[in-house]
């Protein structure tokens, strides 16, 4: 493989799991504005799946030399940090 088409292959990489991530994060957003409903096992379930789902993506990636380990862990922290701020304010609500 030449060098351009690995580094195409890699900004595709980063492309998908960037997009996969804004896909996760809306989800995270629809459950913020929300709030107003109960708390939903289900909804969150889902969501600690997504985001299982997504950091073995990532897994894969780094170990595929697609992405840096660096850039993986700012994805999975991204997520990490915006589950947080839902669980955070799914518990002051109760």
């Amino acid at each position: 493989m030449s060098s351009s088409e690995v580094t195409s292959l890699n900004e595709k990489a980063l492309l998908l799991l960037n997009a996969e991530a804004d896909k996760i994060i809306k989800l995270i957003k629809v459950q913020l504005e929300n709030l107003s409903t109960r708390k939903c096992p289900l909804y969150e379930e889902v969501l600690d799946t997504q985001v299982y789902g997504f950091s073995r993506q990532v897994d894969f990636a780094i170990k595929a030399e697609m992405i840096e380990e660096q850039t993986g862990k700012q994805l999975i922290n991204e997520l990490e940090r915006e589950l947080a701020v839902l669980y955070e304010a799914l518990n002051s609500k109760m």
